[in-house]
C-alpha cells in the first residue's frame, strides 16, 4: 500500500481554452474537476494502476468534501482530517498550444491542534504502508521543518519515505534522509542555488541533494527525461511523445509509477518515465491507466548525456 501525505489539497478547475487573451472573453473548449495536490495526484495515479492507496489530507468546507467524494469515486481509500479553514480551489487554463496557466490559492492555515492532528493521521495509518509519498506545499501553519519530521517518524517506524516539495521545506527534509526526492528541474535549481543548462548541471545538483541527506534523487527535467541518481547507480530515462496536452500532475504521476515499481533502480525509472509520458498524453490532471502505457517508448541508460542543453534551462 502507498499512502499519500498532502498537506495543502486543493479542488482543480481545469479549462481547455484556444488561447489565453487577457481581458477577453474566452470560451472555454472543456472543462474538468478533479481532486488536487501532488499527493492526491499520486495517490490517484496508483489507483489508476489497480493498486491500493491512501491518502492523509486536511480538509475543511464545501471544497473538501467535495475532494473527498471525488477521491472515493476514485477508488482512492481517504484518512481526512478536518479543519475549519475551507480547501483552496484552483484554477488552470490550458491552452491549445500545450501553455498551462495556473492560479493556485493559499489555502488554509492549521491551527497547532489540527497540525497535531495531522501528524497523528500520518502515524496510525503508516502502519500498513509500504511507502509514505509527503507531496507539495505546506499550508500556512506548518513549520518548514514538518516533512522533516515526518521523514524521521517513518524511519523509526521501518517505513520508507518519498518526498515531493521544494524550497526550505525540502532542504530541511533533505537532512533527515529521505528515501527519495523528486525535484523538478526549477526545484532543484533553487535547492543549490545556481541554475541548470545541462543535463549534466542537474546530474551534479541531484549529487548535491544526495551529499546533504537523500538516499536517492529522481529529477524530472520536462520533456528532456528524468534522472535517477542513487547508492547503485545513475540513469537517464526518456519517452517520445508525439503531442503534449496538458502537463498538469505529469511529475506525480512519474513518481507513483516509481514507487509502484519498487522505488529503486533502472526499472523503476523506466516505469516513472511511461508514466510521465502517458499523463502529458491526457486532459487535465487526469492520472494514466495501465492501457495508457507506451513502455517501448521508453529508454533507459546509464551513459548520461552529460553536455545535452536542457529545453528549458532554469533561471
Amino acid at each position: 500500500m502507498i499512502l499519500t501525505v498532502t498537506p495543502n489539497p486543493s479542488l482543480d478547475r481545469t479549462y481547455e481554452i484556444p488561447a489565453l487573451d487577457r481581458g477577453e472573453v474566452i470560451r472555454a473548449t472543456g472543462e474538468r474537476m478533479d481532486p488536487g495536490g501532488k499527493g492526491v495526484n499520486v495517490s490517484r495515479a496508483v489507483a489508476a494502476a489497480g493498486r491500493r492507496t491512501v491518502a492523509v489530507l486536511p480538509l475543511g468546507g464545501a471544497p473538501g468534501a467535495l475532494v473527498a467524494d471525488l477521491l472515493h469515486a476514485q477508488g482512492i481509500d481517504v484518512a481526512p482530517v478536518p479543519v475549519a479553514g475551507a480547501t483552496r480551489s484552483n484554477i488552470a487554463l490550458a491552452e491549445s498550444d500545450g501553455v498551462l496557466t495556473k492560479v493556485n490559492a493559499p489555502g488554509p492555515e492549521l491551527t497547532p491542534a489540527e497540525r497535531e492532528a495531522l501528524l497523528d493521521a500520518v502515524r496510525t495509518q503508516a502502519r500498513a504502508a509500504d511507502w509514505i509519498a509527503c507531496c507539495g506545499s505546506l499550508p500556512r501553519g506548518l513549520a518548514a521543518t514538518w516533512y522533516a519530521d515526518v521523514v524521521t517518524r517513518a524511519h523509526a517506524d521501518g517505513t520508507r519515505i518519498a518526498l515531493d516539495t521544494s524550497g526550505p521545506a525540502l532542504l530541511e527534509a533533505v537532512r533527515a534522509r529521505p528515501d527519495v526526492v523528486k525535484p523538478n528541474a526549477d526545484e532543484l535549481a533553487q535547492a543549490v542555488g545556481r541554475p541548470l543548462t545541462t543535463i549534466g548541471d542537474a546530474l551534479k545538483a541531484a549529487g548535491q541533494l544526495r551529499e546533504l541527506g537523500a538516499r536517492a534523487v529522481l529529477a524530472s527535467l520536462g520533456a528532456d527525461g528524468q534522472l535517477l541518481v542513487d547508492d547503485a547507480g545513475t540513469w537517464f530515462g526518456t519517452a517520445h511523445v508525439d503531442a503534449v496536452r496538458s502537463n498538469v500532475g505529469a511529475g506525480d504521476a512519474s513518481l507513483a509509477g516509481f514507487l509502484i515499481a519498487g522505488g529503486h533502480g533502472p526499472d523503476a525509472l523506466a516505469c516513472a518515465v511511461a508514466h510521465g509520458a502517458a499523463a502529458v498524453r491526457l486532459p487535465g490532471s487526469v492520472m494514466p491507466t495501465p492501457a495508457d502505457l507506451d513502455p517501448s517508448a521508453v529508454t533507459v541508460t546509464a551513459d548520461i548525456p552529460a553536455d545535452r542543453a536542457l529545453t528549458e534551462p532554469t533561471s
